[in-house]
């Protein structure tokens, strides 16, 4: 079997592995990423970044770039459509010591397209050379003062605006020629959003196309739709987003798989409960108790998805608002489900 799970080597970094937590928005806080971390992912992307958000020093978008004390690699997204407010941000994002710097060029929602960001640099591809550049030279230039090495920049693509437009591979190469050392690709339109099928095949050709790493992304649920990605598409690592909620076994699953050709057992009911208390108590940690309230009931939902007496676990987490609450709610469940 074809040595599929493998470090990632770029300038200057070399990733202990190549299964990675997407960037997901309102989801892939240090505390889901901690727990994912915990269960073998190789790294953890945080949320979506501004740019601007970043150089004003606004407090929600410090709170996004806080780091759990078992990341020893973690990546940054952050979003533009501003070369020269990439350029500060570069700088700026440097004193949280990010591995790599990614930048988005995927987003679709509305509101971060209309302001050119996201997927919509897609559509321009000299602004999409200026920013990488900018990126790369920024924290270059930051680092060389601090006299410390700069973290690689990636990008995350999709496969183009519409099916009129797929545009991939060019964006792609941009990327790489303004100095970016890694390609994240979902192989949606930006008009697909998450509907459709992946185009798994564009995966392969942009891995003969291109000279960098390439990150697969889109349809992942499994271990097995993991393994067949690199069977398929001979991508250098995987991308886990929605696969992943809920489910951070997914990352040591699939590891396991790559390197034995075999499947290991779910979990059961109690060690999902478990895992949802830890990752409930780290969110209280991290963000405090009022927002991790209000923001763990769709992890609280996935975690119980399944598990003996789910719909009516998931009534009473909806109806929660307190770390006590949820803390009892799941500790009853874990306790009836024992028996």
């Amino acid at each position: 079997m074809p040595q599929f799970y493998h470090d990632i080597e770029l300038p200057g970094c070399k990733i202990p592995g190549n299964l990675f937590l997407a960037p997901i928005a309102g989801f892939s806080d240090a505390a889901f990423r901690s727990i994912c971390i915990e269960k073998g992912a190789s790294m953890g992307f945080t949320e979506m970044v501004s740019c601007d958000g970043l150089v004003r020093n606004g407090e929600k978008t410090k709170a996004l770039l806080k780091r759990a004390a078992n990341e020893d690699f973690f990546a940054v997204q952050l979003f533009t459509s501003d070369p020269e407010m990439a350029l500060k941000a570069a700088a700026e994002v440097m004193s949280y010591r990010p591995d790599v710097i990614d930048l988005n060029c995927g987003c679709p929602v509305p509101k971060v397209v209309k302001n050119g960001a996201g997927s919509a640099l897609m559509n321009d591809l000299p602004r999409l050379k200026d920013i990488v550049t900018a990126l790369t030279e920024g924290a270059a230039e930051y680092a060389k003062t601090e006299r410390s090495a700069a973290p690689p920049v990636s990008v995350k693509i999709r496969s183009g605006w519409d099916s009129s437009s797929i545009n991939y591979i060019e964006t792609a190469q941009t990327a790489v020629d303004a100095g970016a050392s890694m390609i994240s690709l979902h192989s949606r339109t930006r008009a697909q959003g998450y509907s459709g099928r992946a185009a798994w095949e564009h995966l392969r050709i942009l891995k003969e196309s291109i000279s960098v790493p390439v990150i697969g992304s889109g349809d992942l649920f499994s271990p097995e739709a993991a393994l067949e990605m690199f069977e398929s598409t001979g991508c250098d690592g995987v991308m886990f987003s929605r696969g992943a909620l809920g489910n951070p076994w997914i990352f040591e699953q699939t590891k396991h798989l790559l390197l034995t050709g075999k499947p290991i057992e779910q979990p059961s009911d109690l060690e999902k409960i478990a895992v949802a208390l830890k990752h409930l108590d780290a969110a209280v940690f991290f963000n405090g108790e009022a927002r991790a309230c209000k923001e763990m009931k769709k992890h609280l939902c996935s975690y119980t998805k399944g598990t003996s007496g789910a719909a009516a676990i998931r009534n009473l987490i909806v109806h929660a608002s307190s770390h006590a609450e949820y803390r009892e709610i799941l500790l009853h469940h874990n306790t009836e489900t024992a028996e």
